[in-house]
């Protein structure tokens, strides 16, 4: 059989949420070379190596296969930043962990980062909701650390949470974009001083 004759890949039966997962990352792939709006669904299906019927069986379109795999992606960024807020006890090394993991994120092979970053759907109503629910979550668990440590009101804190996403965001996407590029644990901990300098202007509840 040659490369050009899948067969065995083709008539392989996987189990439902196995199969799920593999045309998530067939259509991860694409969506990732051809943007939303030039990939089809004839593409996912090609890649996948299953026939279109195989795939509607799964996701009822492009839009809501995209919406899936963007809540998919938008889970493991959270899961990976609440993780690196969560193993340090130490305010600096929280935020270092915190920034450092979005730019792990954004240094992955499979350039995930786009679809969250670089969809082209803006303006599309379900793609800014999971968005802003993503980005509120994490402001929340960062102003939940800040209001234990500093007391500070949680209306306040959460403005803060909301400043260090915003910051490690914009930092993490500037560098993606270089041609050029400081080391990711460089540019990382770069970022991290300029957010601590900042956060750290509020002391703690018990210095104050």
């Amino acid at each position: 059989m040659t490369e050009t004759e899948p067969v065995a890949v083709r008539a392989k039966r996987l189990p439902r949420e196995q199969r799920r997962i593999q045309l998530l990352d067939c259509a991860l792939h694409v969506f990732v070379a051809k943007g939303f709006h030039a990939a089809s669904m004839d593409d996912i299906a090609e890649v996948a190596q299953v026939s279109k019927p195989v795939l509607y069986q799964h996701f009822p379109g492009k839009h809501e296969l995209f919406i899936d795999l963007l809540e998919t992606q938008l889970g493991q960024l959270r899961a990976e930043l609440t993780a690196a807020l969560s193993a340090h006890q130490d305010n600096e090394q929280r935020v270092t962990g915190t920034i450092t993991a979005f730019y792990e994120f954004i240094a992955r092979e499979d350039e995930a980062y786009r679809l969250i970053f670089a969809s082209g759907l803006d303006n599309d109503e379900e793609v800014s909701e999971r968005l802003d629910r993503f980005h509120d979550a994490m402001a929340t668990a960062i102003a939940e650390v800040i209001v234990d440590d500093t007391g500070q009101p949680m209306a306040e804190a959460t403005m803060l949470g909301h400043g260090l996403i915003g910051m490690a965001t914009s930092a993490a996407r500037h560098w993606s974009r270089l041609s050029e590029r400081p080391a990711l644990g460089v540019s990382a901990q770069l970022t991290s001083r300029l957010a601590w300098r900042g956060i750290s202007g509020f002391p703690k509840e018990n210095e104050s």
